[in-house]
């Protein structure tokens, strides 16, 4: 495949970090042939027939919304619930987005545990004393601009891997961060406070037009209850319950007291 248009397509797009998946049939008829599947984009390739080509799409772009691979059995025309054809789904998607509103003093430790996790962060704030590339080296941009600016650009871009966690406390700048994240379709929306400033900020929300479902997006106060008190401990229990609401995990135990496989279905590792 290495001097095909697929390829060729496959490899521009990796190096452009847009969003691709590739579809090869791995058994059953037509063993070895691709489907390059991109967002808003034209299929290139055919796994043999239209009808396999738009079912096998549809979920391609669901697992690379959702950042996964793996393999898919159909039916030769696409039928579901048989298993005529394997097809290994490979997703290529874009680093998660993780926007931090607010330059303060967990910030940086935010910063750097979600770049171990792989995501792209941003740091914005609009105070351009507090939000320097000096103090936040390992952001992959600082912005100095206002919340809602900042998303009213980026907010078509972000999706259910992507992450905005607002750790101002200040009316100003929380509330046009939070009403507009809520206007997007990112999947985690975390905002520091105590329980009393998060109570004083839903008055304001509603007044600023939030209803329930939008109030109940919301992660407030941020983080799972893992009696973090410092900075960097804070930010571990933030990537946690990013992590624990992606995966569906809505109670997290210790493992020891849990019984199963440790690693949801499809998972890398092994038990």
């Amino acid at each position: 495949m290495a001097e095909t248009p697929i390829y060729q397509a496959l490899n521009a797009a990796i190096r452009a970090e847009s969003p691709v998946s590739l579809a090869t049939v791995i058994e059953g008829p037509n063993v070895g042939s691709h489907l390059l599947v991109v967002p808003d984009g034209e299929l290139l390739g055919s796994l043999g027939n239209p009808d396999i080509d738009r079912v096998v799409q549809r979920d391609a772009l669901g697992e690379l919304q959702s950042g996964r691979s793996g393999v898919r059995h159909y039916g030769e025309n696409g039928e579901a619930r048989e298993q005529t054809v394997s097809v290994f789904i490979e997703s290529f998607a874009a680093p998660p987005q993780m926007l931090i509103f607010g330059a303060v003093d967990f910030t940086a430790a935010l910063g750097r545990v979600a770049k171990i996790l792989g995501f792209r962060v941003t740091v914005c704030d609009a105070r351009p004393i507090f939000a320097t590339t000096q103090r936040f080296p390992m952001a992959d941009s600082v912005v100095v601009d206002w919340p809602n600016r900042l998303l009213e650009n980026v907010g078509d871009t972000l999706g259910p891997r992507d992450a905005v966690c607002v750790l101002t406390h200040d009316n100003k700048f929380d509330v046009p961060a939070i009403t507009h994240a809520l206007e997007t379709n990112v999947g985690y929306i975390g905002v520091m406070g105590s329980r009393r400033t998060h109570d004083n900020r839903t008055n304001r929300l509603r007044e600023a037009g939030v209803d329930d479902e939008g109030l109940a997006r919301l992660r407030s106060p941020i983080g799972l209850d893992l009696g973090a008190r410092t900075p960097e401990e804070t930010a571990i229990s933030i990537c946690a319950e990013i992590i624990a609401l992606r995966t569906g995990r809505t109670a997290p135990k210790p493992l020891r007291d849990t019984e199963g496989a440790i690693h949801a279905e499809g998972a890398a590792g092994t038990d």
